[in-house]
């Protein structure tokens, strides 16, 4: 009787495993033409295998000898650091390689309390809250802020992260032509009929080198009654005399309500991002912000290199001026359009290099 019903099973079961694997040559089908249909645009992208640390000098695989590095993020020359990386192998020490947890369940050392409340200090806000990335910052904070009662208007050549984000929350959405005031101002009129407004841009247009007008922007915001939001992945570590970022850069320090920014960048380039502001919003993505809640804590060993590097920023401004004269001395039209490697590393002990 039982080997009756095994030879049922395995007679019926031979449709099914036919049907699975006739799906799977659909899919493998299907990829193939998306992954040619990259290729034939020439927007296909391949990694180039580093075999050395990050630096303004590499070794890559498949290349004898050192070549310079212009392309990386590491803006300030920190991610190989000597005392950046000090700091990470004493994180990693103290507090071990992870946590294993979400920060609301067991995710929460005082190396993290620690790098937000020095965030904070650094943007001269309230408080700050940890993410894995900004990407991670930028998917948690329109969800988390905005409902269908409220507004956000986002400049068209905004990050991707942005993009995304915003399309996660129910509030309206309106896009602004890029850098153009006039439109802002005609979005923003339209959209007095909302509870809040949020102005979302980035600091600084990566791709580009533009510079958002934030002072224009903050201007428009408060004829209107709207908050500004602003991204400063590509400005937080060198623009402005100390390297606050854009708003810094531009006097508008006091009318910037919330900053996304990163830690992958210039300020250790490992990973991990946040969002600096009101201590009351914190608190709400505390509790709603989804990549917060449903995320491992950053590893104890990124936070130390981090919160090293903001060490090394608030301590002088010698690194960002540095930058500056590096910049300066390239002839680039302004900071952003430098790229990061030879021409932005920062003071470096002797022998380093």
């Amino acid at each position: 009787m039982w080997a009756c019903r095994l030879l049922h099973a395995g007679l019926s079961a031979a449709p099914r495993g036919r049907r699975a694997q006739s799906a799977l040559t659909q899919l493998r089908g299907v990829l193939e033409e998306e992954l040619e249909a990259i290729r034939g645009a020439g927007t296909w992208k391949s990694e180039r295998v580093i075999t050395s640390r990050q630096g303004p000098r590499i070794h890559v695989d498949g290349v004898s000898g050192g070549i310079l590095n212009f392309c990386a993020n590491n803006y300030l020359g920190l991610s190989s650091h000597p005392e950046v990386i000090q700091a990470g192998l004493q994180a990693l020490e103290e507090f071990g390689a992870g946590l294993s947890s979400t920060r609301f369940i067991c995710g929460t050392q005082s190396i993290h309390k620690d790098l937000e409340a020095k965030i904070a200090r650094f943007h001269q806000r309230e408080d700050a809250i940890l993410y894995p990335s900004c990407f991670d910052a930028n998917a948690g904070l329109f969800e988390a802020l905005l409902t269908p009662q409220d507004a956000v208007l986002s400049d068209e050549l905004n990050h991707a992260s942005i993009i995304d984000g915003i399309r996660l929350c129910k509030a309206h959405k309106y896009r602004y032509r890029h850098l153009d005031m006039a439109d802002l101002e005609a979005k923003l009129q339209e959209a007095q009929k909302h509870r809040l407004r949020l102005v979302a841009t980035d600091g600084a247009f990566s791709m580009d080198g533009d510079i958002a007008p934030l002072q224009e922007i903050c201007h428009l915001a408060s004829r209107y009654g709207a908050l500004v939001f602003v991204d400063e992945c590509h400005a937080t570590g060198f623009l402005g005399a100390t390297g606050r970022g854009t708003d810094e850069l531009l006097g508008v320090t006091d009318q910037v309500t919330i900053i996304n920014s990163t830690l992958g960048k210039a300020l250790g380039g490992a990973s991990g991002g946040y969002t600096t502001g009101p201590e009351p919003l914190v608190s709400l993505l505390r509790q709603r912000a989804r990549p917060y809640l449903f995320s491992n804590s950053l590893p104890p060993a990124v936070a130390g290199c981090a919160s090293k590097a903001l060490d090394l920023l608030m301590e002088s401004n010698a690194i960002v001026q540095s930058m500056a004269a590096k910049t300066q001395r390239l002839g680039h039209r302004s900071w952003i359009t430098c790229p990061a490697g030879v021409g932005v590393n920062a003071p470096q002990p002797p022998g380093y290099l």
